[in-house]
């Protein structure tokens, strides 16, 4: 694999911690990305608000062109229900720009058949965000339980609400077995979520199933084994056996 360039992050507005593995933590990439924070861009409006919203849009379009200008080589934001802005964000960006870790579905379902997906949120991953991602047919979604502590923690959205570890892992755990029991045959998950990558080892051990994450993603596009809007490439599946 290619070590990756500087990674640019456009991180949504937000408090809560970030732990290592999250996309918003240095040390995930090593000191290897610039982070540029788009302001107003809160969980809610970006959960509830109009996908395509125009504001939001050029606020993320601002983040985007500082990150090119610190020198950022690949480009992301922090969350993966982005998907409706690739197109306007990727075009005239002189650097790979990929606004999702949904946009490795059609990867992931080349190297190995049946693929799960796992967000955050009941519900936040629409049928409307999996067609933006190029994601056809039926797909198993799951998500954590409304009442997991992963999820209090981020609603709480304060440095001072600390993510107990064991509890979170716990809580994507159970996320992934009850996404299992649904689709027995997946043979893969991806995590739409960033602030779940923490906890994807310990879910690749309990559930015996390789579980994608958005650093697996943009490796995979620096390898040049995807497009950044989920394309796949000659490149794809060579070497992986299904």
């Amino acid at each position: 694999m290619k070590p990756l360039p500087p990674v640019g992050v456009m991180l949504l507005d937000t408090a809560f911690p970030r732990p290592p593995g999250d996309i918003g933590n240095p040390e995930t990439f090593a000191g290897g990305a610039l982070f540029e924070t788009v302001h107003a861009a809160t969980i809610g409006r970006v959960l509830t608000g109009d996908p395509r919203d125009p504001d939001l849009a050029a606020r993320f379009l601002s983040a985007r062109d500082r990150l090119v200008a610190r020198g950022a080589g690949i480009i992301t934001t922090s969350c993966g229900l982005l998907v409706f802005h690739q197109e306007r964000l990727a075009r005239d960006c002189p650097v790979p720009f990929t606004a999702s870790s949904l946009f490795q579905v059609p990867l992931r379902q080349a190297q190995h058949g049946q693929v799960g997906i796992l967000g955050l949120l009941g519900g936040s991953i629409t049928p409307a965000h999996l067609a933006a991602a190029g994601i056809g047919g039926a797909v198993p979604v799951g998500a954590l339980a409304d009442d997991a502590h992963l999820l209090a923690v981020l609603r709480a959205n304060s440095p001072e609400v600390a993510i107990d570890p064991a509890r979170a892992t716990q809580d994507v755990i159970a996320a992934g077995q009850m996404l299992r029991a649904r689709a027995p045959g997946l043979d893969a998950i991806v995590l739409e979520c960033t602030n779940l990558p923490p906890y994807q080892q310990a879910l690749s051990e309990a559930l015996d199933l390789p579980v994608y994450g958005f650093l697996d993603w943009l490796q995979a596009l620096n390898d040049g084994r995807a497009r950044p809007d989920g394309g796949l490439t000659a490149q794809s599946v060579t070497g992986i056996a299904r």
